[in-house]
C-alpha cells in the first residue's frame, strides 16, 4: 500500500525560507485558481469533488474556474503554495505556521475540516504502558506531527525527550522497521498505524484522540487572494460541506463515495472508514465554528508554536515563539502582532451556516 506524509522536514522548511517575503502569491481580482491537496482521510474530499464535478458546480456558481491538484508529496504542495504556484493547500495548523507563515505568506484557514482522533499513535512492542517508552529509540518521521505526538505523550507522564532517543525514519519504511528485532517503539498516523497495530507485539500506549483538537486539517488559502476575491473563499466551503455530508451520509451515494475515495487514497471501503472512525469531521458548519471559536484553539496554537520554536522551525535566529503572529477569529493575536502571518477565521464558515453561500 502506498502512503502519503503528512510531515515537515528541515529541507522543506529552508526551502520555504529560501522563498522569503517574496512568494506572495499575487493578490488581485481574478477568475481563476488553483487548489493543491495531498491523500489523507480529511482531505480526500478535495479529490473526489473534483471528480464528480461538484467543484465545477460551486465555481460556476461564483463565475470562476477553479483547478484542483493532487500531489503525492505533501511538502511539495505546500512550498509550491508558498511559492505562490497555487492559491490554497490543504495542511495541519502545525505546517501552516512552520512552512508557508514562516515562509512570510500571509495565509488564512478557510475552512477547519478536521482534527485527528486516534488516527496519530505511539505504538510499542511487547510492552502495553507509555512509561516502558523511556529509555527506548523511538522511531519517527522527525519534525512532523507524530515528533508533536511524541513530545505530549511523554509531557503527559512528566517525561522530556531527553529520556528518549529519536530515530528519524521515513513513513514509507515505518511498518518495514517495525518488524525488525532493534525497533521496539514507533509513533506513526495511518494507515500505518492500522498495519503495524495487525502484529500481534504491537500496543497501542497513546493516540491523538488523548489530546484532541491538536492535529488539526486546514484548508488554507493566500489571505491577499482571498480579500480580492471573496467568492473564492465561498465557492471552497461550498464544496466542502457538500462532499464532507457525503462521508457521513448513511446511503448508497455515501457508501459509494466513501469506498471511491478509499480506492483513491491506497486502501479499501473497510480501510477508510476505519480511518474515518479515527477523525473528527466537521461535516457540519456549525460544529466547525464552534470549534474555531473556542478558547481551546489559541491554546492549541500556543502549544505547537512553542513546540516549534524549541525545535528551531520557526525561521533562523527568531528570537522567541512570539516571532510569527497568529491571528484568532476574534481578532486576538497569540506572537508580533505586526507580523500576522496566519489567521482563522469563522467568516466562510458562518456563512455556509447562516445559508449564505
Amino acid at each position: 500500500m502506498q502512503t502519503f506524509s503528512k510531515i515537515l522536514s528541515i529541507t522543506a522548511l529552508s526551502a520555504s525560507l529560501a522563498l522569503g517575503f517574496g512568494s506572495f502569491a499575487r493578490a488581485e481580482q481574478k477568475t481563476e485558481f488553483k487548489v493543491a491537496w495531498s491523500i489523507y482521510v480529511g482531505w480526500m474530499p478535495w479529490g473526489y469533488a473534483a471528480d464528480h464535478g461538484i467543484v465545477k458546480k460551486w465555481a460556476d456558481k461564483y463565475g470562476i474556474k477553479i483547478h484542483v491538484t493532487q500531489f503525492n508529496d505533501y511538502v511539495e504542495s505546500m512550498n509550491q503554495y508558498t511559492a505562490g504556484a497555487f492559491d490554497a493547500v490543504t495542511l495541519t495548523n502545525m505546517d501552516g505556521l512552520s512552512i508557508p507563515a514562516a515562509g512570510g505568506v500571509d495565509t488564512t484557514a478557510v475552512i477547519v475540516g478536521d482534527f485527528s482522533n486516534g488516527n496519530d499513535a505511539v505504538i510499542l512492542k511487547d510492552k502495553a504502558s507509555l512509561a516502558d517508552i523511556k529509555g527506548q529509540n523511538v522511531n519517527l518521521v522527525e519534525f512532523s506531527v507524530s515528533h508533536y505526538l511524541l513530545a505530549r505523550a511523554l509531557e503527559s507522564i512528566k517525561l522530556t525527550e531527553r529520556d528518549v532517543k529519536v530515530v528519524n525514519t521515513s513513513d514509507a519504511d515505518m511498518v518495514a522497521a517495525y518488524k525488525t528485532a532493534d525497533v521496539s517503539s514507533v509513533v506513526t498516523w495511518n494507515p500505518l498505524v492500522s498495519t503495524i497495530l495487525e502484529d500481534p507485539t504491537a500496543k497501542k500506549v497513546f493516540d491523538s484522540s488523548q489530546v484532541p483538537g491538536e492535529i488539526i486539517d486546514l484548508m488554507v488559502a493566500n489571505t491577499g487572494v482571498l480579500k480580492d476575491n471573496p467568492n473564492f473563499g465561498k465557492a471552497l466551503t461550498g464544496i466542502w460541506y457538500e462532499t464532507a455530508a457525503l462521508l457521513k451520509a448513511d446511503s448508497a451515494e455515501g457508501k459509494a463515495a466513501r469506498e471511491a475515495m478509499g480506492v483513491a487514497s491506497g486502501t479499501d471501503l473497510a480501510g477508510f472508514e476505519a480511518q474515518l472512525a479515527a477523525t473528527k469531521l466537521f461535516d457540519k458548519a456549525a460544529d466547525a465554528v464552534e470549534f474555531t471559536s473556542s478558547p481551546n484553539l489559541p491554546k492549541t496554537m500556543d502549544l505547537v508554536r512553542n513546540f516549534l520554536f524549541e525545535k528551531g522551525l520557526l525561521g533562523n535566529g527568531a528570537p522567541s515563539a512570539d516571532v510569527i503572529g497568529i491571528e484568532m477569529p476574534d481578532g486576538k493575536v497569540l506572537g508580533d502582532s505586526g507580523n500576522v502571518k496566519l489567521r482563522f477565521t469563522e467568516t466562510y464558515m458562518k456563512a455556509a451556516v447562516e445559508g449564505s453561500l
